[in-house]
């Protein structure tokens, strides 16, 4: 129990803020043009959902978490860390989930009211990780290949996935596809707190201070997704 204790955060990410800043870049160097793709779906898949096509709009992200899974996490991130393969498979439930969804139709919400707090929020979220989270990279002095986006690298997947969940799903068809995403922006926004990295680990600079901007920005996102999800959870029982 006490040699337990004594471990802390850092001692569970086995490589510096320069490292994850070259891993961002490999993804960004090797896929690229690819990403104009991926955020086409992501906006098609926001249309589609406030459109009220949710089977649609709930298959589309489905390859993209299998392809982060495999190209992000199991050939790249599991170099770095042991527990990355594990996570690339986590990915790849998560895509296998929401095709389940899709093909069943279990917990879609056909006609979200977008007037609703949570369709609100989760479209928030969505365009935080389809246009805010990409820009964080330049905006703070990296490069452009440093830019993370949607179906490329993981944190805006997980992101932008959890702001389409408010707007696609209820009950528990909502609360399972936010698990796998909700834990990994946490684990992502402490591994930026701990590599001390800023914005989306931007730069590779060290930045000074115990919260960075980078987890702020998925801290803060974490929060407004679980209390959507709460008050979604909250609008379903009373509309029955």
């Amino acid at each position: 129990m006490n040699d337990w204790a004594s471990y802390q955060l850092q001692d569970f990410i086995p490589f510096t803020a320069d490292i994850y800043v070259r891993l961002l870049e490999r993804m960004g160097e090797t896929f690229w043009p690819l990403h104009l793709l991926t955020l086409a779906l992501g906006a098609a898949t926001l249309v589609l959902a406030l459109s009220h096509r949710t089977r649609l709009a709930c298959l589309l992200p489905a390859p993209l978490w299998a392809f982060v899974a495999i190209a992000f996490f199991i050939q790249r991130y599991a170099e770095l860390n042991w527990a990355g393969g594990y996570v690339g498979y986590a990915f790849i439930s998560q895509a296998v989930l929401l095709v389940l969804i899709a093909l069943t139709e279990f917990g879609l919400n056909k006609a979200p009211r977008r007037s609703s707090p949570p369709v609100i929020i989760g479209t928030a979220i969505t365009l935080f990780g389809l246009i805010i989270l990409p820009l964080m990279a330049p905006l703070t002095g990296g490069s452009w290949y440093q830019a993370e986006v949607f179906g490329i690298h993981a944190d805006p997947t997980a992101i932008t996935t959890l702001g389409l969940a408010l707007i696609l799903l209820r009950g528990l068809a909502l609360w399972a596809a936010a698990i796998i995403p909700a834990l990994w922006v946490l684990i992502s926004a402490l591994t930026l707190q701990v590599l001390h990295a800023t914005g989306a680990a931007a730069s590779g600079a060290v930045a000074s201070g115990a919260a960075v901007p980078g987890a702020v920005a998925l801290f803060t996102v974490l929060a407004f997704a679980l209390l959507g999800v709460v008050w979604k959870s909250f609008e379903s029982q009373s509309a029955r």
